[in-house]
């Protein structure tokens, strides 16, 4: 009985799947390379696939993205807010998403963004991301790490040493290429999220065991 009991257990184990997509927009190929650590983020589980899209490249994807069960957002700060190819990009949402009937509903979402200083308002972009995703009745997941770097014992190389709760905040200096920046703790932040992200998306779908 207990043989039959824990096999059926892992075969219920072995056929759960989720599906994360990312979508993100990058104007210098900073907020790419940590859309790509999110992605690692969301690989180190074998319960997942994933999705992995620039703005424009998902306009035409609308339905693979209706059966993602989680959609991270990513775009750099521009000037306090999304830059305007993301803000496209949610805009179209209106007619493909909003108006088909809801059907990003009850999926999961987060998000990340990049830009040149410290602060650079970063945190506006990330509350227009979860106002978006409120508008499609999605559930938000944020990055669920305490504010780092914030003391003497702290330093740069800790994860969220930029202080963000609702999700990955990197920081590139201006005139560091894609090559160079964002740092290495930022990336793994953003790793953080893509796992983050993935769990939340086994437990909402299958529950906690």
């Amino acid at each position: 009985m207990t043989f039959v009991l824990l096999t059926y257990t892992k075969r219920l184990m072995s056929n759960k799947q989720v599906t994360i997509a990312i979508i993100f927009h990058s104007g210098y190929g900073h907020t790419k390379k940590l859309a790509e650590a999110v992605l690692r983020g969301v690989n180190q589980n074998k319960f997942s696939s994933y999705l992995f899209y620039d703005v424009k490249e998902a306009q035409t994807k609308w339905n693979e993205l209706a059966l993602a069960d989680a959609i991270i957002f990513g775009s750099p700060t521009y000037m306090g807010s999304a830059s305007a190819q993301f803000k496209e990009f949610m805009d179209a949402t209106s007619k493909n998403v909003f108006y088909k009937g809801f059907v990003w509903k009850d999926k999961l979402a987060a998000g990340f963004t990049n830009s040149a200083s410290r602060a650079g308002d970063k945190l506006n972009v990330l509350l227009q991301f979860t106002v978006f995703a409120a508008q499609h009745g999605m559930h938000w997941i944020n990055l669920g790490l305490p504010p780092a770097n914030n003391s003497t014992t702290g330093s740069e190389n800790d994860l969220n040493r930029n202080g963000y709760w609702l999700g990955a905040a990197a920081q590139s200096d201006a005139d560091l290429g894609p090559e160079l920046a964002p740092s290495n703790s930022d990336l793994k932040t953003g790793e953080h999220l893509g796992a983050r992200v993935t769990t939340a998306a086994l437990q909402f779908k299958y529950g906690k065991e």
